[in-house]
């Protein structure tokens, strides 16, 4: 039986067999017992790769760090992760100098970085609670905010009726665990006003030169028109 660790880009945690491309780190997760007790302990979340320096490290030890599993950096990002420092160096840097081109300031320390996250994550603007049968209403433990769809850069994950979608190259792709959906009907894809669920220090890195590590499923069905939002 899968372990519950697999994240789905609200940040929230899920028993999936399939682990995706990146696995990351919010401190650890487990009790005395191995069972998840809590979403995350830290400040820090970071996105890493599944295989550094053949490193290998327990799945649900108690008082060690638990992984969690994402399927591309997309998803990450939308959860609230940046890319770690150590086994992502690169990525990392890049991601930092994004975000100080698009604030005008110095290159941010990963503290700065953690605590810009931090707050975007908890600010509770845009929480939507749940509906009468429990199920998850937009933005529900998490922040939402409002831009133009026109203006959001690729890989960013908006929220359309409740549900995570990746915007791509013209397209909005659904989620799934087992990769992104085909392109959501061209009447579901119109420019205009939009709730993001990827906090707003990733949108500017995204739109700032940041280039994430993306599932295949993201560049798929490109030659489809069916699915092509326009302003």
């Amino acid at each position: 039986m899968p372990l519950r660790n697999r994240v789905d880009p609200f940040g929230d945690l899920h028993a999936v067999a399939a682990r995706g491309l990146l696995t990351g780190n919010r401190g650890c997760l487990v009790d005395d017992d191995g069972a998840i007790v809590r979403r995350h302990q830290v400040r820090r979340w970071i996105a890493c790769r599944t295989e550094y320096r053949g490193w290998r490290h327990p799945l649900a030890a108690p008082r060690r760090w638990t992984p969690v599993f994402f399927l591309d950096e997309a998803v990450a990002l939308a959860a609230g992760h940046r890319p770690c420092a150590l086994c992502r160096r690169d990525s990392y840097r890049t991601y930092g100098e994004a975000v100080a081109e698009a604030t005008g300031s110095s290159v941010p320390s990963a503290d700065e970085l953690d605590l810009r996250l931090h707050d975007e994550r908890r600010s509770g603007r845009g929480r939507g609670g749940r509906d009468d049968r429990g199920a998850r209403r937009p933005g529900d433990g998490r922040s939402l905010w409002t831009e133009d769809l026109a203006d959001l850069p690729d890989a960013t994950v908006i929220v359309v009726d409740g549900s995570p979608v990746l915007v791509a190259e013209g397209r909005l792709l659904p989620f799934h665990f087992e990769g992104w959906g085909p392109p959501l009907p061209r009447r579901l894809a119109r420019a205009g006003p939009v709730q993001v669920l990827t906090p707003a220090t990733s949108v500017a890195a995204l739109r700032n030169g940041f280039r994430p590590e993306l599932h295949p499923s993201a560049t798929r069905n490109r030659s489809d028109p069916s699915g092509v939002y326009s302003s």
